[in-house]
């Protein structure tokens, strides 16, 4: 799985699923930064197959709309701090590798996974 990890999640995210063997990008690693435009998102992960990790539902609406970006990942936790959601990923990893083999819109909240068809 590839990743691009979008600016209201923090870099220390993308740097944890790094670590964690996944080829992750983060906004920030992007020529335009945290100011790269969502269209501009939409295109880098349709053309590197890389899954789109936001809390923004700007991303759920095209997706829905256009099927764009390639796979998402919508985390709707509210506030959370780094740690927690470090460790929110740590446990499910390994479902979201099995999940996004067949499916592709995946809303993770604080206590569930959701598939969304």
């Amino acid at each position: 799985m590839k990743f691009l990890v979008d600016a209201q999640l923090p870099l220390r995210l993308a740097r944890f699923l790094q670590l964690s063997g996944y080829d992750t990008l983060h906004t920030q690693d992007l020529k335009l930064g945290n100011s790269t435009p969502d269209s501009a998102i939409n295109d880098i992960s349709l053309q590197e197959n890389r899954i789109v990790i936001t809390k923004d539902r700007d991303f759920y609406d095209s997706f829905l709309i256009k099927n764009e970006p390639y796979k998402l990942l919508i985390v709707t936790t509210g506030n959370i701090t780094n740690v927690e959601l470090e460790d929110l990923f740590k446990n499910n990893l390994p479902q979201l590798a099995q999940l996004f083999q067949v499916h592709s819109l995946i809303e993770m909240s604080r206590h569930t996974l959701v598939v969304h068809q």
